[in-house]
C-alpha cells in the first residue's frame, strides 16, 4: 500500500467517524465467499448496499490460534481490528474488521491482502462481507 493510499485511508477513517462495528441495526448489505465471483459484481448485484456510505467491512479468516497475536498487529497497521469467533477444526475462526466506505477496487485489494497473510500464517481467507445501518423510516 502506498503513501497515497494510506493518506486516501486516513481521510476515509474521519468521513467514518459516525458508524462503528458495534453499532445497533447492522445488517449485511454484500458478501464474497466464492473466489471466482469479482468484488465488483457482488456490489453491483447488492441491491441493499449504499455505494456513498460508510460500512463495516469484515474479513472472515481461519488462523492457527498461536499466530493470532502475530496477526493483530499487521491489521491493526491498516486499521483493521481482529475478533475471535471461536475455534474451529483446530484454527481460530477471526474477523478482520474495519469501518470505511466499500467501494470494488478497495474489495478486491484487501481480499488479496488478507489471503496474502493468511497464507503467510498458515491460515486461510474465506471471504469479506460488508454491513450497513437498516434505513430508518
Amino acid at each position: 500500500m502506498g503513501l497515497l493510499d494510506r493518506l486516501l485511508d486516513l481521510v476515509k477513517k474521519r468521513e467514518t467517524a459516525g458508524l462503528s462495528p458495534d453499532a445497533a441495526g447492522l445488517k449485511i448489505v454484500a458478501e464474497a465467499f466464492d473466489p471466482v465471483v469479482a468484488d465488483s459484481a457482488v456490489l453491483a448485484a447488492s441491491p441493499d448496499w449504499v455505494s456513498t456510505a460508510p460500512a463495516v467491512l469484515r474479513h472472515h479468516l481461519l488462523l492457527p490460534p498461536d499466530r493470532l497475536a502475530e496477526a493483530a498487529p499487521i491489521l491493526a497497521q491498516d486499521g483493521y481490528e481482529l475478533r475471535e469467533q471461536g475455534i474451529s477444526d483446530g484454527f481460530a475462526r477471526v474477523l478482520a474488521v474495519r469501518v470505511q466506505v466499500v467501494d470494488a477496487l478497495h474489495c478486491a485489494q484487501e481480499r488479496s491482502r488478507m489471503a496474502g497473510l493468511a497464507q503467510r500464517l498458515g491460515g486461510d481467507a474465506l471471504g469479506w462481507d460488508a454491513q450497513q445501518p437498516e434505513p430508518t423510516a
